[in-house]
């Protein structure tokens, strides 16, 4: 059975080498320091933290994936977006139709948002998973400064 639940900080231990896999994946074109992923893992479970939520993704009992989702307002939707920060799952549950219920449980947790967006490499399998179910690619390269 496949469950979807609020990360705890009880759940570092069994979360934090996932997210260690996926940053080691060619989901992410690029180097993060660990500090910060520790510093988003205790921001995740934190429930002072209104914009970033943590997922634990259980089949059977067992961790076999975790979600981070952000909220925040889109301008050229005129609306709440929901924003699939990650979403990893071990390679043994892969292909199970697990990302899709966590995207339709996002979807119906957030039914007021005008926009629900995820990020994708050219490398990232998944990819086909999305478009399938109606996302679509924006034309935008984005440009940050890290502080």
């Amino acid at each position: 059975m496949f469950e979807i639940r609020a990360m705890t900080a009880a759940d570092h231990d069994v979360v934090m080498p996932m997210v260690q896999a996926f940053y080691q994946s060619p989901a992410v074109d690029h180097d993060t320091d660990p500090a910060v992923l520790e510093r988003t893992f205790r921001d995740a479970v934190d429930p002072a933290e209104p914009l970033l939520r943590g997922m634990l993704l259980v089949e059977d009992g067992q961790a076999v994936g975790y979600a981070y989702l952000t909220e925040c307002y889109s301008g050229e939707v005129g609306g709440r977006c929901v924003f699939f920060e990650e979403m990893y799952f071990t390679p043994a549950c892969r292909g199970k139709g697990y990302g899709e219920q966590v995207i339709r449980w996002a979807m119906e947790q957030h039914p007021e948002c005008a926009r629900y967006r995820l990020e994708v490499t050219g490398e990232n399998r998944a990819a086909r998973l999305y478009e399938r179910m109606g996302f679509r690619y924006l034309d935008y390269k984005q440009m940050v400064i890290d502080r």
